[in-house]
């Protein structure tokens, strides 16, 4: 396309997708950035880029002011990837939620309005809708009611965001993404299984009833929708849906990770979750993103919601081994 981010900051850029968005920046010959305080990320997810001269790793946390302000200089874009990256613990903890997703979001857009960035782009969620009545759910719909913290969370970053790019001239993209799965993670519901299944290969536990239903997508095509997206924002601040065109269930899916390890007759359990069916509580039971605006644009996912999970599953089985 010719776009060029220019000098790019990815935050959590060592984890499960940050990694990935890192690798496709560095072919794309950008100059990247990384700030990652390592607490899930690993070195170890960014062998490819240490490779290249146009790469740089920087350890700290997002708290930390000075270095944040420090790490924004010669900056031109922003891929705010950092975050808690696990739907569940925001119930158990919701001050961990509040600190690792507000908070650190308001101190990295105070040092952006500082500085002399032009494009922020956010890693947001499909939880913001949490239970619409309408799917699949197009980027128009509300009111937004998120029923976990962490979708509160990600709902509160949006609105930052939204605020900060119309008053102080920055250009902003909100990505909100269905359940990414893929190399490199260790979160999810195949990442789960597969320890599972390593620790117990006669049995598997499900939690809630085994019917949540979603849409999936591959983190490959994650990366690409996402880089998509932000070469596509027009406005001032653009909010796009990237998922899948379909939806598979969590029993559907141990059955696809238990082919994937090689295993049959695995007794699938459920058991646990909440009184209705869900895996834990604010977990979402049905959840189809509407990414017409982004397949209208150009842009469609190579692989659906099954293949993506079978892809995944051999993945990081692969990388368990």
């Amino acid at each position: 396309m010719g776009f060029n981010f220019g000098h790019t900051l990815i935050t959590g850029g060592a984890g499960f997708i940050g990694s990935h968005l890192s690798e496709e920046l560095i072919k794309e010959n950008s100059k990247v950035t990384v700030l990652d305080n390592l607490s899930t990320g690993s070195k170890s997810n960014l062998d490819f880029c240490f490779q290249k001269e146009n790469f740089r790793l920087i350890v700290e946390d997002l708290k930390n002011e000075n270095k944040v302000r420090e790490s924004l200089k010669d900056i031109d874009t922003v891929f705010h990837m950092a975050a808690d990256p696990e739907v569940r613990t925001g119930f158990l903890d919701p001050k961990l939620a509040y600190e690792q997703n507000i908070h650190n979001t308001y101190q990295l857009l105070e040092n952006v309005r500082k500085s002399n960035i032009k494009q922020f782009v956010f890693a947001s969620s499909s939880v913001v809708y949490g239970e619409p009545e309408i799917i699949p759910t197009a980027e128009t719909f509300g009111p937004l009611l998120p029923i976990s913290i962490y979708g509160g969370t990600k709902l509160a970053c949006e609105g930052l965001i939204s605020s900060y790019c119309n008053n102080y001239g920055i250009k902003g993209t909100i990505v909100r993404f269905a359940n990414i799965v893929g190399s490199k993670a260790k979160h999810g519901v195949v990442w789960d299984f597969i320890q599972k299944l390593r620790e117990n290969n006669r049995e598997l536990l499900v939690l809630g009833n085994g019917m949540q239903t979603k849409s999936y997508i591959h983190v490959k095509d994650c990366v690409s929708g996402l880089l998509f997206s932000a070469k596509n924002t027009n406005k001032k601040i653009e909010v796009f849906n990237l998922g899948n065109y379909d939806m598979t269930n969590v029993l559907d899916i141990a059955s696809i990770v238990c082919k994937s390890m090689n295993l049959e007759n695995v007794n699938i359990v459920t058991s646990g979750g909440t009184e209705d069916g869900r895996g834990w509580v604010g977990d979402v039971k049905e959840m189809n993103l509407d990414i017409t605006k982004l397949t209208n644009l150009g842009w469609n996912p190579s692989e659906n919601s099954q293949s993506s999970i079978k892809k995944a599953a051999l993945e990081l089985y692969s990388e368990s081994i």
